[in-house]
């Protein structure tokens, strides 16, 4: 169970403390793109976004990591202007280890931030980086999500029996 545990919990992308990552050594940041970045149905990056992501790339490397296919990623990768992994099939840790080969990071150096606990948080654990859960941005997801959620939600009742984690009890 405790490969499901995120090293901290935030409501969204936008009230996470960069700053105290960047203490903690943390030089690259990799993004889930569908409900962390982006509900689904939106197709391009907002001003928000993309003044958030301007600013991060001051002082960190940006990635965005998706198990979405390159057509979905491509207007995020071109209007943000960052490197993207599409087709990632998180969790599995194949591409996680291509990106920090490539931009020769070690784990401790990379915080991976997304909205789920079975491909983004299990993932990043597995590549032993700091892990970071968000809300999701909308209720709205596809099907196979919906039935992934099911299955989140029974692991986030385990973890709360056992006093780990509570569902909108966010800690850093």
């Amino acid at each position: 169970m405790d490969i499901f545990v995120p090293d901290i919990y935030a409501q969204s992308i936008y009230t996470i403390d960069y700053k105290k990552l960047k203490k903690r050594g943390i030089k690259c940041l990799l993004f889930d793109l569908n409900n962390t970045l982006a509900s689904y149905e939106v197709e391009y990056p907002d001003d928000k976004l993309r003044e958030k992501m301007f600013e991060l790339e001051k002082n960190f490397r940006v990635v965005i990591v998706s198990n979405s296919n390159k057509n979905r990623l491509r207007p995020f990768k071109e209007k943000l202007n960052l490197d993207t992994s599409f087709s990632s099939k998180k969790p599995s840790t194949k591409k996680l280890k291509k990106i920090i080969n490539l931009f020769n990071l070690k784990d401790t150096e990379v915080a991976f931030i997304g909205d789920s606990l079975l491909t983004d948080i299990w993932g990043g654990n597995k590549m032993n980086f700091t892990t970071i859960l968000v809300n999701p941005i909308s209720e709205e997801e596809p099907f196979l999500v919906r039935i992934a959620r099911h299955f989140e939600r029974k692991i986030i009742k385990k973890l709360n029996k056992k006093g780990i984690l509570f569902k909108g009890e966010y800690y850093e």
